[in-house]
């Protein structure tokens, strides 16, 4: 039986800590349900979710059963079983070959982990281990961006450019320099009358030289970054990046945890940036949240030489391609192909374009604030009319602020 929703607020103050959890939080909002781009609390609240489950997820929305079924049908023919040394299983070989195949810039091996945190920890290990296997061992540096957000584990935390995740940890993982991100919205004051690539470029060539490009095992970087308030790179910015980065040996990791699966239109948002990554790291959209998985896509060389031969790759999860989160991923791509759902992301766009303002039927909707910017990643499957009123209410919320950019009391 359900709890009383006063008995779930109570519950969550006393026994969940939650995270990115701010102080002792007095609101509670404990989700009990939702269905397409509706959830709903335990108080029968049903705010409209452009955010994709709060954390860019939710591609095909909530409340699907085919992703459900799968992981149904799975659970009674084989729950779970080992993928470390020989062992895998079939629906791990499908995902695999299925993300082989979708990934346009020539990944051919894939390493599954259980989210973004994980797949950046083992990309950054994988750069590390090749130069290693190859004869350099002292290509331990790597290169990330300020203000990027690459997870919030040790070492995905260490690569994360936000101060905030720092903040009271100590040491984290040695040999991480940062520099600067394209930074569209601030190009005036940054950047002036200068090309921003161009100084970019010459930012990153500096820090390369300091620390010695024999140094350094790899590069990574959102497409465009999310964390950060939707940064959006010149289209000559990763271009030049990679080619530096090549002319160098250094690898490219590119992380699209947040891009890849439609969030942008594409498949995979690195290609078409012209990245043409080395190591790859996706979760969140790879299943749309019905279960907890992510992978690194790296190419064969790659892969070969951190595991084949002579190789023992001394690394894994005991999830690791797990034989029901597996099937959940590939009934989510199905869903994704069969309802086009990728072309469909700029069809979206092009709705919240058109309908910057109106005033009549406001419902509460879940988004985010990332700095001064305000986020929506609706699920895909978000419709004109939830558009709409998303953007009515967000432009009825901004109509309220005061002059001196808070909200006014009854706004609050």
């Amino acid at each position: 039986m359900t709890r009383p929703a006063k008995d779930l607020d109570e519950l969550d103050r006393r026994v969940l800590l939650h995270p990115h959890q701010s102080g002792a939080r007095g609101v509670r909002c404990v989700t009990v349900g939702g269905s397409g781009c509706t959830a709903w609390d335990a108080h029968g609240t049903e705010p409209l979710d452009v955010m994709g489950g709060g954390n860019w997820v939710a591609q095909v929305g909530h409340g699907r059963a085919e992703p459900a079924d799968a992981a149904a049908r799975q659970t009674g023919r084989l729950e779970y079983f080992t993928g470390f040394d020989s062992f895998s299983n079939d629906l791990s070989l499908d995902l695999a070959e299925r993300l082989v195949r979708l990934s346009p810039d020539g990944p051919e091996r894939v390493f599954f982990t259980n989210g973004g945190s994980e797949g950046v920890e083992t990309a950054i290990k994988f750069a590390r281990l090749f130069h290693h296997h190859r004869g350099e061992p002292d290509r331990t540096w790597i290169l990330s961006r300020h203000y990027a957000y690459h997870g919030s584990t040790d070492g995905s935390g260490t690569a994360t450019g936000i101060p905030g995740i720092h903040a009271g940890i100590g040491p984290g993982l040695p040999h991480v320099e940062k520099v600067s991100p394209a930074y569209p919205y601030r190009a005036a004051e940054l950047y002036g009358e200068a090309d921003a690539t161009d100084l970019l470029l010459r930012e990153l060539a500096t820090a390369i030289d300091r620390i010695g490009a024999g140094n350094i095992a790899a590069m990574i970087g959102e497409p465009l970054m999310g964390g950060a308030g939707i940064l959006v790179p010149p289209d000559d910015y990763w271009p030049r990046v990679r080619e530096l980065l090549s002319r160098h040996g250094i690898l490219l990791i590119a992380d699209e945890v947040v891009t890849a699966f439609g969030r942008t239109g594409a498949w995979f948002d690195s290609a078409a940036r012209g990245m043409a990554a080395d190591l790859v790291v996706i979760a969140k959209g790879l299943t749309s949240g019905y279960a907890p998985l992510g992978a690194v896509l790296l190419r064969d060389d790659i892969g070969e030489t951190v595991a084949g031969g002579d190789s023992y790759l001394l690394h894994g999860h005991t999830y690791s391609g797990h034989p029901t989160a597996c099937p959940v991923a590939l009934a989510n791509l199905d869903l994704s192909e069969r309802e086009e759902l990728v072309a469909r992301a700029g069809t979206i766009g092009r709705w919240f374009r058109a309908h910057p303002a109106a005033t009549s039927g406001l419902p509460r909707v879940v988004a985010r604030d990332h700095g001064d910017t305000l986020v929506m990643a609706p699920p895909l499957v978000v419709t004109e009319q939830e558009v709409v009123r998303a953007a009515e209410a967000l432009f009825e919320v901004g109509f309220r602020l005061d002059g001196d950019g808070g909200l006014t009391g009854e706004s609050r």
